[in-house]
């Protein structure tokens, strides 16, 4: 039988499915549930900062009255919520390693530059490990250069490092203009692992009620070729580890994403849609196909894939497209 080991910012995990960042991280009982099932890790619900600012917020509306001009009242409600709130995530992070032996990733999204490495220690210290930094902003602000940017992004990832001992990732938007460049540029201040790609909220407008609504919130199975594309183009160039994450419905797709280099394979939507007993039905697909291709561990995989993909992966680049598809008859 083919072997499902593999390693992902120098952990070992049993297989390369891991539970990308949701809804259903949030709990140490369904957590449980999806390692019963296969799971070789799991990436915690992100802890967001506009959460946490929220919260305080609340509190202030519901505690502040005669309060309302103690400045030592607020930092020490500030500091509370944030204790608070650390703690879950500690306590989530102690059950799920009580009953069960894979990697646990903390995610983080701040848009303070302070917060950042504070929040990383702070999940460091409750037993995370490994730390992924969900760097999930959208530059809607139109007096904000591109550079500036990345200069912001390259300043939050070597303070954290600075700060833990632990790997660290970052997951990443797919809309960088010089997206090959920026992921080599992670790579050489220390990052660990890139996650390609994040997911974002879609609005919608709900024009029968006048509200703004959400989109679509799960990824479909055809959603995967961006990340496919840009771990093929990438593997060969970058020494940090690469993760898959986003529209991974079948084996077949998870099968794609490990031939074309992928360390592990984030799964969501099709855990929503499907429960989590379709983690056995991925992985056995997955291993059906490496059987089929008589591949026997994940390095060989990727040694297959590669000679798929000869000079460094370039029939995933744009430019190809009239080459393959020119011809087509309709």
């Amino acid at each position: 039988m083919s072997e499902l080991k593999t390693k992902y910012l120098g952990l070992n995990f049993k297989n390369p499915l891991i539970i990308g960042s949701c809804g259903l991280t949030s709990s140490a009982d369904y957590i449980l549930k999806m390692i019963d099932f296969g799971a070789a890790g799991v990436v915690l619900k992100s802890v967001f900062e506009e959460e946490i600012i929220f919260e305080h917020e609340k509190n202030l509306k519901e505690r502040i009255e005669k309060q309302d001009s103690n400045l030592e009242f607020l930092d020490y409600l500030d500091y509370q919520i944030k204790e608070s709130v650390l703690k879950k995530q500690s306590q989530l992070i102690k059950d799920i390693k009580k009953d069960a032996d894979v990697p646990v990733i903390a995610s983080i999204n701040c848009y303070s530059v302070g917060e950042w490495f504070s929040y990383a220690k702070l999940l460091e210290d409750a037993g995370a490990d490994a730390l992924e930094l969900n760097l999930y902003r959208i530059p809607s602000k139109i007096n904000i250069q591109a550079e500036d940017i990345l200069k912001g992004y390259y300043e939050i990832i070597k303070r954290v490092k600075e700060h833990v001992a632990i790997p660290v990732s970052i997951k990443i938007s797919p809309y960088f203009t010089d997206i090959g460049n920026v992921v080599a540029q992670f790579d050489m201040i220390g990052v660990n692992g890139i996650v390609m790609f994040n997911r974002y909220y879609n609005p919608d407008i709900d024009i029968e009620n006048n509200r703004i609504a959400s989109g679509p919130v799960y990824s479909g199975p055809n959603d995967y070729g961006d990340s496919l594309r840009w771990i093929g183009l990438l593997k060969d160039q970058v020494t940090c580890d690469l993760s898959a994450s986003g529209g991974v419905h079948s084996a077949d797709t998870m099968f794609k994403m490990i031939l074309a280099g992928a360390n592990s394979v984030q799964v969501v939507s099709a855990i929503y849609k499907n429960g989590p007993g379709y983690i056995r039905d991925l992985l056995s697909g997955v291993q059906k196909w490496m059987e089929k291709k008589d591949l026997k561990n994940i390095d060989e995989v990727h040694k297959y894939g590669r000679e798929l993909l000869p000079n460094h992966g370039e029939v995933f680049e744009r430019a190809q497209f009239m080459k393959y598809f020119g011809q087509h008859e309709q």
